[in-house]
Parts: C-alpha cells; sequence; structure tokens
C-alpha cells in the first residue's frame, strides 16, 4: 500500500513507535489565528448547502486545501479523483499538496506560518498537534458534525466501538477522522513473511512450525544450496526494516505483544493482567539470545541492519531472488518473485504458539481535520463521509469503469491493463496515481477487501491470512494508539525518547553481538534509570482512560 507497498502490519508498528516524534514546535501564530477565527462557529449548514446527498451546495464553492502525495508528478489539482469528485459535489479544493518525503516540515511551516487552509487531508497530523491545536482552537471539534453530517463514519462507530475510543481525545474532543481498515479484511491483519516453499521442497523440508525448526530450516537453506546453481548465494531471512519485522514476527513465539504490534513496547502481562514494558522482559532477554544466534550463525542477512530504510536498494536486492523469507507484503507484487507462501507461525520454548504482529484497525487520526478557518465545516464532513461508504470506497481505489478498472463476471473488479501492464513501463502504483491519491498509504476512509486491489488483496495473501488466522489474537484484543491529555504528551515524548532510543539501539547491538546478553542487568537498570516508572504510569493512565470508556 505504500511505495513498494509496504506490509501494512510493519508500517503500522513504525507509525506506532514514532507516535510521540514529529510534533509542530514554533510559535503559536496557527493556534492564535484559530482562537479569532473560530467565534461564532456552529454545527449547522449554510443556506448553501443541499439536505442530502449530491450536489453536496447548490452553488460553487471553494476551499483551501494541504494535503501529501508519494509521486511528485501527481497533480491533485488536475487529478481524475478530484476533478470527477468536484462536479458531484460542486465544491471545488484548491490543492497545496507535498510530497510524503517532506511532509512533516512543510506540514510544520503551514501550522506555524499564521495562514491555515480550510482542510488538512492525508497530511498525517500528529496526534500530539491534534490536541495541541484543538484545544487552542486553531483546528475544529468534529463531534457534532459527525453527529448530524457523517451517517456512513457513524454507522463504523456503531458497529465497531473501537474506532470512536480510539479517535477521542481524553477530554471527548474529535478533531480528526482517520484512516480505517475494514476488521473482515483479514488479509490485512493477519499474514506473516513470507517463505520460498520451492527451496524447502528441493530440500525435502518441512515447513517449520518451531523455534527449532526455523533455524533448521535458515541452516540448510544457507548450506545446501536449495536453487540448485552451485553458488552460496542463498539468503535466510531478508529485510528491509532492519530487525523490526524478525521481532515482531518471533515476539509471539515468547507470549509478548499481547495486543498487537501499535504498542511495541507495551502489553499485560497473561500471568498478571498487568501493564508490562517488553524490552526488559525476561522473555525479551530469550528472543534476543535466539536473534543473535540466528545472526551470528550467518542465517540472517548480513546487511540485515545496513539495508534499513534505503528502500531501493533492498527491493533491487529482493528482486534477484536470494532470499528464503521476507517481511514484505507478496513477494509477487513487490519484487516480481513467485512462489512464496505464508510462514506458519512458530512455537516458543514455553509452548506459546501466538500471531501477535498485527496492527489496529484505525490508522492515523490526523488524516482529515478541519481548521477554524474553513466557513463549511458541516459541508465538508459530507464531503469526506462519502469515502467511508461502499460507494466512495469504491471510486477512491478504483476509479471508473473500463478507464481504470473492469468488472468481472463473476462481480468482482479488477484494474484494467492500462494500470496492470502499463504501455510506458509504469508500476501500478505510478499508473493508479495519474487517476487516483492512494498509494503511498495517507489518507482518510475505509480500507476494503472487495475495492482494495493492492498486494493485500490478493489470493495468495488471503491464503496467508487463513493459514496464520487460528494462531492470531483476536481483533478485539488489538489495542489502538492511545490518547494522552497534552500535559501527559510533553512529559511522555521526552521520557519515551530516551527509552526507545537506547531500547532500539541496544536490541541490535545483542543481534549482532557488539554487546554481550551478559550485561543484560545493566541494560535493564540503565532503562529504569530514564524514569521508567513515570514512563508506565502515563501510560497506565491512558490505558485505563480507554478500557473505562465502554
Amino acid at each position: 500500500m505504500k511505495g513498494r507497498k509496504f506490509s501494512l502490519l510493519l508500517l503500522v508498528l513504525t507509525l506506532m513507535v514514532s507516535l510521540f516524534a514529529g510534533c509542530s514546535g514554533g510559535d503559536n501564530t496557527a493556534a492564535e489565528k484559530g482562537k479569532d477565527t473560530a467565534k461564532g462557529t456552529t454545527d449547522t449548514a449554510s443556506d448553501n448547502a443541499t439536505k442530502e446527498g449530491f450536489p453536496i451546495v447548490k452553488d460553487k464553492i471553494t476551499i483551501k486545501g494541504f494535503g501529501s502525495k508519494l509521486y511528485d508528478f501527481a497533480d491533485w489539482n488536475t487529478l481524475k479523483l478530484w476533478q470527477e469528485y468536484e462536479k458531484m459535489t460542486n465544491i471545488h479544493i484548491d490543492w497545496t499538496v507535498a510530497s510524503q518525503s517532506n511532509l512533516k516540515e512543510k506540514r510544520n511551516i503551514v501550522l506555524g506560518g499564521g495562514d491555515l487552509p480550510d482542510m488538512f487531508f492525508a497530511a498525517a497530523i500528529p496526534r500530539a498537534d491534534l490536541i495541541k491545536y484543538g484545544q487552542e482552537g486553531a483546528f475544529l471539534k468534529l463531534n457534532d458534525y459527525i453527529d448530524q453530517y457523517a451517517p456512513n463514519f457513524k454507522a463504523i462507530m456503531e458497529k465497531y466501538p473501537l474506532v470512536r475510543k480510539a479517535i477521542t481525545m481524553p477530554d471527548g474532543s474529535i478533531y480528526g477522522m482517520p484512516t480505517i481498515y475494514d476488521p473482515e479484511f483479514k488479509s490485512l491483519f493477519y499474514g506473516t513473511p513470507w517463505m520460498k516453499k520451492e527451496w524447502l521442497d528441493n530440500l525435502g523440508l518441512q515447513e517449520p512450525t518451531t523455534l527449532d525448526d526455523f533455524y533448521n530450516v535458515l541452516k540448510a537453506i544457507k548450506e545446501k544450496d536449495p536453487n540448485k546453481n552451485g553458488k552460496a548465494d542463498e539468503i535466510g531471512w531478508g529485510s528491509g526494516y532492519g530487525a523490526d519485522g524478525l521481532i515482531s514476527f518471533l515476539k509471539g513465539s515468547f507470549g509478548l505483544g499481547t495486543h498487537g504490534s501499535t504498542h511495541p513496547y507495551v502489553d499485560t502481562d497473561p500471568s498478571s493482567g498487568s501493564l508490562r514494558f517488553i524490552p526488559t522482559d525476561t522473555r525479551y532477554k530469550e528472543l534476543l539470545e535466539y536473534a543473535h544466534k540466528l545472526y551470528k550463525d550467518g542465517l540472517l542477512d548480513s546487511e540485515l541492519f545496513t539495508l534499513n530504510g534505503k528502500d531501493t536498494e533492498f527491493t533491487s536486492k529482493a528482486s534477484t531472488g536470494v532470499y528464503a523469507f521476507l517481511d514484505s507484503v507478496d513477494p509477487s507484487a513487490v519484487f516480481n518473485q513467485e512462489g512464496y507462501i505464508g510462514s506458519p507461525v512458530l512455537e516458543g520454548p514455553h509452548g506459546d504458539r501466538i500471531n501477535t504482529m498485527l496492527g489496529s484497525p484505525v490508522g492515523g487520526l490526523g488524516m482529515f481535520v478541519l481548521t477554524a478557518n474553513n466557513k463549511y465545516p458541516a459541508e465538508m464532513v459530507r464531503w469526506m463521509d462519502h469515502f467511508y461508504s461502499d460507494e466512495g470506497a469504491k471510486m477512491f481505489f478504483l476509479g471508473w469503469k473500463d478507464l481504470t478498472y473492469k468488472e468481472m463476471p463473476n462481480g468482482e473488479f479488477e484494474y484494467t491493463d492500462e494500470i496492470t501492464k502499463n504501455p510506458k513501463g509504469l508500476t501500478l502504483d505510478q499508473a493508479i496515481s495519474q487517476y487516483l491519491m492512494w498509494p503511498g498509504g495517507y489518507y482518510p476512509g475505509i480500507v476494503k477487501q472487495k475495492f482494495f486491489k493492492g498486494a493485500e488483496g490478493r489470493p495468495t495473501s488471503v491464503d496467508n491470512a487463513k493459514k496464520a488466522e487460528p494462531f492470531t489474537i483476536k481483533i478485539d484484543d488489538v489495542w489502538p494508539s492511545f490518547n494522552y491529555t497534552a500535559e501527559e504528551t510533553e512529559e511522555l515524548t521526552t521520557i519515551a525518547n530516551d527509552i526507545t532510543t537506547y531500547v532500539g539501539e541496544m536490541r541490535d547491538k545483542f543481534i549482532i553481538g557488539d554487546e554481550s546478553l551478559d550485561k543484560w542487568d545493566e541494560y535493564v537498570s540503565t532503562i529504569k534509570k530514564m524514569n521508567l516508572d513515570r514512563y508506565m504510569e502515563i501510560y497506565k493512565q491512558a490505558y485505563d482512560r480507554y478500557m473505562s470508556d465502554k
């Protein structure tokens, strides 16, 4: 769904690790302007609005929008999606759009500059900024607008109370509308890393079901030439995410990550029900010992850490077919490599065989935000609400019949050859970005299997999900990101930055062997001195609020 279609689960993990990063800072110009312009706003539509359906307004209006895009060539002011939606709604959006690569910088300039747009769309505004600018009056509170003008979004919240809980700030306000991943779209959630089945067959190996099996399979692949080319060029485990994917995959084998990957450092201990800090737990130490053994014996890519974040280089290497296991989405979609199937969930040393590497159905909250400059908030909430409907999701992800998609005899939808076999040699993401804006993964709306035709919707991904589902934690047990007060955010951000930086650095050193796990007690002591107790106290306050919000 993103660039080279990063795995949703790992994308969510990465985004949530940096939950408190990216606050805009700067002066309060935007907030002060918000206070001035917010006066007199109401939750009612203007006289120009229609009562329901399309168009949304009788006479055309213009809205200033700020968004983000994956590809520089995509001009949102001429993009077919927005041109066609303008015809439907009678609402023209005057777009200013930043590339995702420099979104944070551009967004912070806008927030600090005093000339706010009417709407932020796909701008991924961090939670900390939502609460900051919301409380200061620069962002509009959307509760009443959603209640009156967003029937599709309301229906989703009623069906999945988790959504309402996830988007509601501690003061009860809703400042943004999120990306929602339909819980019925199971291959978005339940997948595992990919395994080259042909290599196992060539060596007469069974699929691994335990950690010992996994080690032995990796070792055989390294030593016994499964691709039969007479060269020792096979690599056991590959990733463009450093150790993140491996650790996420193995956590459940050690009984860790009991509430999914959105909170990579905190879960509840099944034996006590209490919150625990995973990186200081003894089972996490066992996990690192196992990962170090894999690395020491050459069963992981020797470039695992140097390729971290180098998307082009990793894609080039993976596309040569050298990896037995990959922690991406379907390799046939992103690396043009066939023959991969989902890896089994592995049983660990204490009998745990649980897949915990799945994210929350609720993505970024700051994907649709209205500012106090907006004179038509009711109309714009209606404008947004359409994309939470089936009809809106279909247009958003598929486009237009016979141009970008075709309807198959069985009622399914597929992209046209112009998208999947582009005559100019464009990738699917590049080709569809000439018409739509979803590639890159930044957008509000709902992602449904029927309409989303990225890698996660392929039959191979569906099969992977079916294989993993019996061992996967229930979606109702997956935590979304918690919401914190402004005071909690400020304090937790400082503590979390120090702790997570140290934990990440030491994790890699332990795996590589640059630091011995004999220093585990010293490592734990150092984390505790970083104010871990206070970190967990703040976490518990947010957790208690989440659990009490029924």
